[in-house]
């Protein structure tokens, strides 16, 4: 029933294939390109045409038949306009597949939902059900933990070292802890309606420009990274993809890494008003003993030179 047409696009370290489209209704195809190496990302869509353009991924296996490797992108997320998160395409990351995994995806191609971590995982409506609470240690040690398997990808033999955009976005990554450290205390204003981080993220812009050429602008450095938060979400909203909010924060997130702002960016949205607002008492967040440690965590990253995937950062000039 999905009348959209997909498509895909997958990289490696040597390359990419560019848009492959994806033929409707199969769950399977053969496609041929030049040796990608190792492989890293994948970049799903589809053109949101005709009634049914609303499409659920469970995962993305992608097998290389001279080598026989197969790579797992897990997904289980929905593309399309007014679900999920509205996306219409999203950058998934993965890893080699273990014999084992590539066993079980052959005897069953869609497993139940259910039973999909990613999707348990990524669902972002903000309900009582919706996701697993973790309390503010666990949150901690989740950053703390994705923090460290950064700083040891760096201290490896450059050929030893593992998929760099796994640590930022995979299942544990960088951007999975620092959404449970946003979503910790988020307020929902009505039991159905979807909240998303990126909400957040945008009215702090609003506030933030607001207040940019008023005296309520503090020092210097303050005015600094509140004009550098404000460029990367403008920049981010003004991209041509069609990625959904909480691609977006993704993407501001991997860009924050990659420039060493994460920790001026916490400190900054600790400090708006706006947490008052959206956020509950005991939201970690407003904890400044909490916040101050995540800061020094996040601090430790400022030494290493992240370079991120050019199908993460396409279209996006900053």
């Amino acid at each position: 029933m999905f009348t959209a047409n997909p498509w895909i696009c997958i990289s490696g370290e040597l390359g990419e294939t560019g848009i492959l489209q994806i033929p409707k209704s199969i769950l399977e195809m053969t496609f041929e390109c030049q040796n990608l190496g190792k492989l890293t990302t994948v970049l799903i869509g589809h053109d949101n045409s005709g009634l049914y353009a609303k499409w659920l991924v469970d995962c993305i296996v992608v097998r290389n038949e001279i080598t026989g490797h197969a790579y797992k992108f897990p997904c289980g997320r929905w593309l399309g306009k007014g679900v999920d998160d509205g996306s219409l395409e999203r950058i998934l990351v993965g890893e080699l597949a273990t014999a084992s995994q590539e066993t079980d995806e052959r005897h069953s191609r869609t497993p139940p939902l259910q039973q999909s971590p990613s999707m348990i995982r990524r669902f972002v409506n903000i309900t009582p059900t919706s996701r697993q609470k973790l309390n503010t240690g666990q949150i901690q040690e989740s950053v703390g933990e994705a923090i460290n398997g950064i700083v040891k990808h760096f201290h490896k033999p450059e050929k030893e070292r593992g998929s760099l955009m796994l640590l930022l976005c995979g299942e544990n990554g960088l951007v999975s802890a620092l959404e449970q450290v946003f979503h910790h205390g988020f307020k929902s204003p009505r039991l159905f309606k979807s909240i998303f981080i990126w909400d957040f993220m945008e009215k702090a812009y609003v506030y933030f420009e607001s207040i940019e050429h008023t005296e309520l602008a503090q020092e210097e450095n303050w005015q600094t990274r509140a004009k550098n938060f404000c460029k990367f979400v403008a920049a981010i909203n003004g991209s041509p993809r069609n990625i959904g909010k909480d691609g977006k924060f993704q993407l501001l997130v991997c860009l924050g890494a990659r420039d060493h702002l994460l920790h001026h960016w916490i400190a900054l949205l600790a400090d708006c008003p706006l947490i008052a607002q959206m956020y509950e008492d005991t939201a970690l967040i407003k904890d400044h003993t909490l916040v101050n440690s995540l800061i020094r965590v996040l601090q430790t990253l400022q030494e290493f030179n992240i370079t991120l995937e050019t199908s993460m950062v396409k279209g996006i000039d900053i």
